[in-house]
């Protein structure tokens, strides 16, 4: 269990996020065209998972925006952008805001994503949510960086992620 602040209030998370160097826990979360998206399915890819409460509040948008930008500057890498909203919200946003580059998906239907990446908040006024956190995983399928934002108003480490999945690259 991890505590974080949600809008100035302690909360906690139902467990910590995966520990770097051990393998990345598997998922499965529902694409925007509401088909799945394994981890398996990005083997041998870099992964930046940048995981969130709501695609619907400023600093959730500006995050997937962020990372839709920089993930084109790191060849065979992906960001997978999750939460819990419905992946008609994530088509919704995405498709609005033009963005192309990033796996924006749910959970909705694998709730278990929560626990086993550790970020389900457990209490507190978004108990159900995710915190927002960021998990970089290497082509092998190891984590490499993880990063919990204490207080979900606030943006994840931009650069310390990317510096991970530049140096993920280097190591290979």
């Amino acid at each position: 269990m991890a505590e974080i602040i949600v809008r100035g209030t302690p909360a906690a998370t139902v467990a910590d996020l995966p520990p770097t160097g051990a393998p990345a826990p598997g998922f499965t979360l529902t694409r925007r065209d509401l088909s799945e998206l394994r981890l398996r399915d990005l083997a041998g890819k870099r992964v930046v998972l940048n995981i969130f409460p709501s695609i619907d509040t400023p600093v959730c948008a500006m995050s997937v925006r962020r990372f839709n930008a920089e993930i084109t500057k790191h060849p065979d890498a992906v960001a997978v952008c999750a939460s819990m909203d419905l992946p008609f919200a994530h088509a919704r946003f995405c498709g609005a805001e033009g963005l192309e580059h990033v796996e924006s998906v749910s959970a909705f239907r694998h709730p278990e994503f929560g626990a086993r990446y550790g970020v389900r908040i457990t209490s507190g006024a978004f108990e159900g949510l995710f915190a927002r956190a960021v998990v970089v995983i290497d082509a092998s399928g190891q984590v490499v960086y993880t990063q919990l934002v204490p207080e979900t108003s606030q943006e994840p480490d931009y650069a310390a992620a990317l510096a991970a999945l530049e140096a993920a690259r280097a190591g290979a």
